[in-house]
C-alpha cells in the first residue's frame, strides 16, 4: 500500500520566507490539506522585499525575489506567495498590486500571484470582520506597528484596538529589533500569547488578526474562537487559505479556525 508522500497533485505553492524563521513552514505544514505541498523560498533582504522607484512608480525586486522566482518558475507551481507581513505593512498601499506584477513575467502565467497583505485583507473580508482587534510580535518596533495599522485603514478597515504581545520578564530589557537574535523566534510559547489576547480583547472587535508569518500561533486559533465568539485569523492561516482559493483547492479543514472551513 502507498503511503503519504505529501505530493502536491492538486496544487504545489510557492512561499517567499524570512531566511532565518521556522515558523511559517512549521505552521503551513500543520494546515496543508492532502494532496497539497509547499515550497519555500528564503529571503534575507530588509522590509519591504521590493523598494519603491521614484515617485512610486514601479518597485525593484530584491536580489532573493528575484533567484527564488527564478528557481520558483521550473516547479510548476499553482500560487505562489510573498510570505512577509512587514513587507505588506512598510510597503504600503499599492505595494501588493505592484511586487504582484513584477513577479508574474517571471514566474509564468498560469501561476497565480500573492502577498500576505492581500490573504489578509481577503480573509478579513471573507470573515465578516470590520473592526480588527490586531496582534503584533513582540519584535515589531513602534513604526512597524504604526504602519500595520494604517495598512489596514487605507484598505477600509477601522482597526479597534491593537496589542504588542510580551513574550515575559526575561525580554524585556531587548529592544524588539534584537528580540529574535537572542533567541526569541525559537522560544515563542502559544499559551501566553492566547491569555494576552482573551483578556485584551474589547467588546468592539468583531475579530482578531494576528499579523507576523513568524508570529507563532495557528495552535491556539480554534481555542480563541471558541472563547471569544468571534473569527479568529493570522497571517499564516489566511495566506494558506488565500492560496487554496487561488489554486482552486477546497479547505474544509477543521481545528485551526473557521477560516479554513469557509
Amino acid at each position: 500500500m502507498l503511503q503519504n508522500d505529501n505530493w502536491g497533485d492538486q496544487a504545489r505553492i510557492g512561499m517567499f520566507i524570512v531566511g532565518s524563521e521556522a515558523v511559517p513552514e512549521a505552521e503551513w505544514w500543520a494546515m496543508l490539506p492532502p494532496h497539497v505541498s509547499v515550497h519555500a523560498a528564503r529571503v534575507s533582504a530588509s522590509a519591504p522585499w521590493a523598494r519603491w522607484q521614484e515617485n512610486r512608480t514601479g518597485v525593484d525586486l530584491a536580489d532573493d525575489l528575484v533567484r527564488g522566482s527564478q528557481q520558483f518558475a521550473a516547479m510548476r507551481l499553482s500560487v505562489v506567495v510573498i510570505g512577509h507581513s512587514s513587507s505588506s505593512f512598510v510597503g504600503g498601499k499599492g505595494w501588493d498590486g505592484a511586487v504582484v506584477e513584477n513577479l508574474r513575467p517571471a514566474l509564468g502565467p498560469d501561476v497565480c500571484v500573492t502577498t500576505n497583505g492581500l490573504d489578509t485583507l481577503a480573509a478579513l473580508r471573507a470573515s465578516g470582520v470590520r473592526r480588527p482587534f490586531l496582534i503584533f510580535p513582540p519584535w515589531f518596533n513602534d513604526a512597524t506597528i504604526a504602519t500595520g495599522i494604517r495598512y489596514y485603514e487605507d484598505h477600509g478597515f477601522e482597526p479597534c484596538a491593537h496589542l504588542r504581545y510580551d513574550p515575559g520578564p526575561e525580554w524585556r530589557d531587548l529592544p524588539p529589533g534584537e528580540l529574535n537574535r537572542h533567541g526569541l523566534g525559537l522560544a515563542q510559547e502559544v499559551t501566553s500569547l492566547s491569555e494576552q489576547i482573551s483578556a485584551g480583547c474589547p467588546t468592539t472587535a468583531d475579530g482578531v488578526l494576528i499579523a507576523g508569518t513568524g508570529f507563532r500561533c495557528v495552535a491556539i486559533l480554534d481555542a480563541l474562537e471558541q472563547d471569544l465568539k468571534r473569527p479568529v485569523l493570522s497571517a499564516n492561516q489566511a495566506s494558506l487559505w488565500h492560496c487554496l482559493k487561488l489554486a482552486g483547492v477546497g479547505s474544509d479543514i477543521s481545528g485551526y479556525g473557521n477560516l479554513l472551513r469557509l
